[in-house]
């Protein structure tokens, strides 16, 4: 299947939908910069491909957010994506683990899907991490939040530093629920007999065909996915315009400037007081 690359299609003579993501070097870029235990990256791996999924389920120009946050050795992860499929993600440890599964590595905690569209008002949602995987916590998520029947499946092959994933979600576009709901129990059961060096070997028209060769699939224009973090400088210094003067006076002082480095990227913007020096002015007169 084409790296990188997200598709979506419909069944024509069903109520359901489905979307396939393939991620090789946009999930490589985001580990790259961190060393991450292996179970670390897979689940971060894992949370980018359905933040991709999730992302591709908007139907407006806008961003989204996907956390997870808990007691385990993983305080927080994170992954944020846009509209242009526009991906990056963080895990932040607070100890050593051995753990690979979600509820070792998280522990108690939640996931927490904030949405803001480039025009309106952000909205939230939060549900309790209580199933096992992450898949399984966003058909949840779907369920109480959406009230959507939507299921996915996500894959990740670490010898080659690949992820994957797929979704089918059911179309409420008539008034026959239980045939939308067969439909939809359908193809789930096509989909799971999906094997994971499939996904990962397979192009997307052969893999579709193979899964669902007696249904009607309309496949759309893919769309290219990548890494951009949105780390800047601008955006540095906003957050230094808040501190105070004689904060900003302090740290030149000792430090000779003020740095500040994104944790996403990793990347470390310098300023110097030249560039402070309006800062320090407007706050000092």
């Amino acid at each position: 299947m084409q790296k990188d690359t997200l598709h979506r299609y419909l069944f024509d003579n069903l109520h359901a939908r489905g979307e396939l993501v393939n991620l090789q070097q946009t999930f490589q870029d985001i580990i790259a910069p961190h060393d991450y235990p292996e179970a670390v990256q897979k689940l971060l791996g894992e949370l980018v491909a359905a933040t991709c999924l999730l992302t591709a389920t908007l139907k407006f120009e806008g961003e989204i957010a996907v956390q997870l946050q808990g007691d385990g050795p993983i305080g927080y992860m994170a992954v944020n994506g846009n509209h242009l499929q526009q991906m990056r993600g963080i895990a932040r440890l607070t100890a050593d683990t051995q753990a690979t599964s979600l509820k070792g590595l998280i522990g108690a905690g939640n996931m927490v899907i904030t949405i803001r569209p480039a025009n309106g008002e952000p909205y939230q949602g939060v549900v309790a991490l209580e199933q096992d995987t992450i898949a399984d916590c966003l058909a949840h998520y779907f369920e109480v939040s959406e009230q959507i029947p939507t299921k996915i499946w996500l894959y990740c092959d670490q010898d080659v530093s690949q992820i994957a994933g797929t979704l089918i979600q059911l179309l409420p576009d008539s008034e026959d629920k239980a045939q939308q709901q067969a439909d939809f129990d359908h193809l789930c059961q096509l989909t799971n007999t999906i094997k994971s060096d499939e996904i990962f070997s397979l192009d997307s028209e052969t893999l579709l065909y193979r899964l669902y060769h007696q249904e009607e699939v309309r496949l759309f224009e893919p769309q290219a996915v990548s890494y951009k973090c949105s780390c800047s400088e601008e955006k540095c210094l906003s957050a230094i315009s808040q501190i105070a003067a004689s904060e900003l006076e302090a740290i030149i002082a000792e430090q000779g400037s003020v740095d500040m480095t994104c944790d996403y990227c990793l990347s470390t913007y310098q300023f110097k007081r030249p560039q402070l020096e309006a800062f320090i002015n407007n706050k000092t007169h």
